[in-house]
């Protein structure tokens, strides 16, 4: 694994990235583009390496890894609008990152999902970049004051310290959205609530990973279903008794494995069948 830091310029300023490649090698590889969760309050690259070197080995390809403007310092739209800057440097200087431009998918969880939506619906709008598959971990889609409330009212779960860990994690999201998008207009606008977007067609293919016990599990099956009827292929993977976040817990947690192994094969399968061989 060979893996460097850099900075992407943007509008506002630079970014900070980091890329993972499997190996190297004098041809071009495959690229994803990713997003870390943090709910547009934390620009850490360090919290997801493990899970960005993962990807990056199983679907043999190049992973770099973007970290937006965090609030409350930069508020709405300064996150989707970095996502993008980085998303288009990224297709425009691929071959220095030794990326194939033609194989380039884009993918995050969370809130990171959140942003890679809002980069697709903008590149098919604008034409740029050129993006052939979406990986969303389970996505946060709807930040919408009535779906915010319907995350705060979780029902009961078996496990007393997994509703203890749900309950102190929904009680931050309205304030810690607050951070980000201070009014319901901010937050119903679709670079902050993708399930608001009025038009999904001609969106790339998507796998979307789903958790059992996430609060934000109705918004990600929404999300889905949006995008079925929009006529995008999308495969849901819904993984039982697991949490938002479970796939960070690959190295002890069977259905962390399972998911990791389920998206490097989705995204080995785009990728390498993107363009001929």
């Amino acid at each position: 694994m060979y893996v460097r830091e850099l900075e992407i310029p943007a509008p506002h300023g630079p970014l900070l990235a980091r890329v993972y490649a499997p190996s190297q090698s004098a041809e071009l590889q495959a690229g994803l583009i990713f997003f870390a969760a943090g709910f547009y309050v934390l620009d850490d690259l360090s919290g997801h390496a493990a899970l960005c070197q993962q990807l990056a080995v199983s679907a043999d390809c190049v992973v770099v890894s973007v970290t937006p403007r965090a609030a409350p310092e930069h508020r709405f739209p300064a996150a989707a609008d970095d996502a993008y800057a980085a998303a288009c440097w990224i297709h425009e200087n691929a071959d220095e990152l030794g990326i194939d431009h033609r194989r380039l998918a884009i993918g995050g969880e969370s809130t990171g999902a959140s942003l890679a939506t809002g980069v697709c619906r903008l590149a098919k709008e604008r034409r740029n970049p050129a993006l052939c598959f979406q990986l969303l971990l389970y996505p946060v889609t709807d930040l919408r004051a009535d779906a915010v409330a319907r995350v705060s009212q979780l029902h009961e779960v078996p496990d007393a310290e997994l509703n203890q860990l749900r309950r102190l994690t929904t009680g931050m999201v309205p304030s810690t959205i607050a951070l980000y998008a201070g009014t319901e207009a901010e937050r119903a606008d679709p670079r902050c609530s993708p399930l608001a977007a009025g038009n999904l067609i001609g969106l790339p293919p998507a796998l979307i990973v789903d958790a059992e016990l996430d609060a934000f599990s109705e918004q990600v099956e929404g999300y889905a279903r949006a995008l079925q009827r929009a006529e995008v292929p999308v495969t849901l993977s819904r993984y039982a008794g697991v949490g938002h976040g479970f796939v960070h817990a690959f190295a002890f947690l069977d259905p962390g494995r399972e998911a990791l192994a389920e998206c490097g094969a989705a995204l080995r399968t785009a990728l390498h069948g993107a363009v001929p061989n």
